[in-house]
This record gives C-alpha cells, structure tokens and sequence, in this order.
C-alpha cells in the first residue's frame, strides 16, 4: 500500500487555499487524522471534515456527529459518494469556506474512506481509482489536480494518510487481509467494537447468534468449510480475514455514535 510522505502532504497544504478530510461516518473518531488538522491549523487553511458513507449509519447520527464537530469549530459535510448524495453541499461548503477564485483544496484520508469516490462524484464518472478493500488496485499514485466547479479544484493526495493511535484501524485500514499474519486478533476486537454497538449484527450478517467472537469465526469457518488440512479444525484465520473483508464492505452493519459529556478539546 502506498502511504503518505508528510513532508509533501504539508507542502501542498500549504501551497493549497483549503483541506478537505474524508472520514468514515460509520466512526468518525476512529478515522479522523489530528495530524493532518494541525498541519492545516499551522498554515491557517479552512478545514472541511467529510462524513462519508452516511448511507451505512441511521440520519440522526450523521446529524448527531454534524452538531458534535460544529461544537467544536470544524465544519462537518454528510455525503455518500457511493450514492452520490452530498454533492451540492460539499461544493457549498467548499466556496464558503474559500471565497477568492480560483480555488484548490487539498484531500486527503485514511485506507478506504472513500477520498477517490468523493472526486469521482463530482466528477460523475470513474476518474479516479478505487476499491473496497485495503491492499487491492485502487490508490493514487501522485498528485492530480481535477476541477469540480467553475473556479473550484481539488487536488488528490499520492497514497493513504497512515493511521494513527487506533490500533484496530491501523491492522484492518493499513493492509489487505490476506497479507495479515495474524488476522484473528483484529478481527476479533473489530467483533468485539460492533457487537458493542449492534448486539445482533452476527445474526444479521451470518445467521449466527452468538456473542463470542471466537465462537463467531470458529461457526463461519465450519459453515463454509473451512479447516485445517493438518488438524482438521476450523479454519478461523481464513474467517477473521473474511470478517475484516465484509466490514470493508459494509456487509457489517454497526456505528459509534458521537461521545457525551466529552470535554470539548477539538
């Protein structure tokens, strides 16, 4: 996978007249880079945080985390690239946020929180690469700048920021699932983190009721026939490989709603 260099990100900020984060509504927090918003902070550009996916998660929640980042100074963008819902918005955001013409905004975002589709929406048809999963064709390998509005750009970053702090998001968002070697243990925590939040999503997902993470890969191993030649257990390594896979592709269903009572640190 190809990652970000910093040090040409911060330029380009720098060089740009805004920034533009994209973030997975389904855990925004989980996906959002401080990094990349203090170098936008340093070199006093407007900042705009995308929330997309928002067809995944409930439209209260996605008004929910708008009101949490409103309060605290940033301004949220719901959007579904996929559904190409938001468009208008954005671009709404984007000329209030700039008003000298012409404008170029940089952006940027973890693995797989759909940078691409955002460009490719406003493009309206396929220009720039993408794919559901980490590892798989799909990530931009240089600069490219594409126009939006009349007057309005926006510059496509090289690669993927690398994620930060979440050590979950860094296993299941830094590298496919097939090049982990040891692939149960994230899986297991990324069970563990939706169960938390939708108690049936293994029932709704593989027919399965039960809460026990292991238990969880152990009946999808033995219900697709998958087992260990030399023993003849469940395969669960292939299961947890194939549970990262479905949360990528939204097959998955869970959202981690906005904090409360959290002190206000931006």
């Amino acid at each position: 996978m190809l990652l970000a260099d910093w040090h040409s990100l911060a330029r380009a900020v720098k060089r740009s007249d805004g920034v533009i984060e994209v973030v997975d509504a389904r855990d925004p927090l989980g996906t959002r880079s401080r990094r990349l918003e203090g170098i936008a902070r340093a070199f006093n550009r407007p900042f705009i945080l995308v929330l997309n996916k928002v067809d995944l998660v409930p439209k209260w929640d996605s008004k929910a985390w708008i009101d949490y980042f409103s309060s605290r100074g940033i301004r949220a963008v719901p959007v579904s690239a996929i559904r190409r819902k938001g468009k208008e918005e954005l671009l709404k955001a984007m000329k209030e946020a700039v008003k000298e013409r012409p404008a170029t905004f940089v952006i940027a975002g973890y693995p797989k929180t759909g940078k691409s589709s955002i460009i490719n929406m406003f493009k309206g048809y396929r220009s720039a690469p993408t794919s559901p999963v980490p590892g798989s064709p799909g990530y931009t390998r240089g600069y490219t700048i594409y126009k939006v509005s009349q007057n309005i750009y926006i510059l496509d970053t090289p690669g993927t920021i690398p994620v930060e702090g979440d050590y979950l998001e860094s296993v299941i968002r830094g590298r496919a699932p097939e090049e982990l070697s040891d692939p149960v243990k994230p899986a297991v925590m990324l069970l563990e983190r939706a169960l938390t939040y939708n108690p049936n999503l293994a029932l709704r997902a593989y027919g399965i009721a039960e809460r026990d993470p292991y238990v969880i890969l152990e009946m999808i191993a033995r219900r697709r026939s998958w087992f260990y030649k030399s023993t003849g257990d469940p395969n669960i390594e292939e299961a947890a490989r194939a549970v990262i896979r479905d949360y990528h592709k939204a097959k998955l269903w869970f959202f981690v709603p906005p904090p409360v009572n959290e002190a206000r640190t931006g």
